[in-house]
């Protein structure tokens, strides 16, 4: 597993920079319904994708456990940034229009952790709110390339971010599907290179750093041709899903400024 308080420090640089974070931001905004005002923005990183959020007249609040993540982000969203557990938000219920999480469920430990986001994600939210999140991001990254043929026989853990699986999630916490979106995932295509400095800093979670596993898959991949060509990028997945309206409540305005 990455050290995200480590890993703040080259984020950005590594994950395509501002045009990922503008993807990912526009794709956000467009699953959010009209009349949203309020915002918390659930494993912020770094804040570049949270600023872009803010930056659309939105009352952003971001969150993220990592002290280094916390520390960059703030920098960008001065005095919008808390240091918290999405599985336990310092917030009351029912004071956000909105609530997303973009790279978040994937990193979860097992299914208690991603079911305990979510439950946290609806009891934040406003009735009428939504709640947006990324799915099947380890899938994502399988474009079919040479890299992805070397990588096919990893051992792999069950996905804790699986569409289906977020969904039923939602639905014990009578979260209906409202939506979804893709974006691209600019600068995240994988080159055999980068890929095996990636195993060897922990991204695999299966593939422990120095072990002979993925010291064997290193050696296939340093294989390969075109050792610093990008493959393909990958494309994200969306889901929006909200919280109905209490029958007989008038939705309260959204608030001026």
């Amino acid at each position: 597993m990455l050290d995200y308080d480590e890993e703040a420090e080259r984020y950005d640089a590594l994950r395509g920079g501002e045009p990922r974070a503008a993807a990912a931001a526009d794709a956000v905004l467009g699953l959010l319904p009209a009349g949203t005002r309020r915002v918390l923005d659930l494993a912020c990183g770094t804040g570049i994708v949270t600023r872009r959020l803010a930056a659309s007249g939105l009352d952003v609040t971001g969150v993220d456990l990592a002290e280094g993540m916390v520390r960059h982000a703030a920098a960008r969203l001065p005095g919008a940034v808390v240091r918290a557990d999405c599985r336990r938000l310092p917030f009351p219920d029912g004071v956000f229009d909105a609530v997303t999480s973009v790279w978040l469920l994937h990193l979860l430990p097992g299914p208690a952790d991603a079911r305990a986001v979510v439950a946290e994600c609806a009891r934040v939210l406003r009735p009428g709110g939504v709640y947006v999140t990324t799915v099947d991001k380890a899938a994502a990254h399988n474009v079919g390339s040479d890299i992805d043929a070397v990588l096919a026989s990893r051992p792999r853990t069950p996905a804790t971010d699986a569409a289906a699986t977020v969904e039923a999630y939602a639905a014990e916490h009578r979260l209906v599907p409202a939506g979804q979106g893709r974006f691209t995932g600019h600068g995240q295509g994988r080159s055999p290179r980068r890929t095996i400095a990636d195993l060897r800093r922990g991204w695999f979670v299966t593939l422990p750093p120095g072990s002979p596993l993925a010291e064997g898959f290193a050696a296939r991949l340093a294989a390969l041709p075109d050792q610093d060509r990008p493959r393909t990028d990958p494309v994200f997945s969306l889901r929006a899903f909200r919280r109905p309206p209490v029958p007989g409540l008038v939705p309260r305005p959204a608030a001026a400024g």
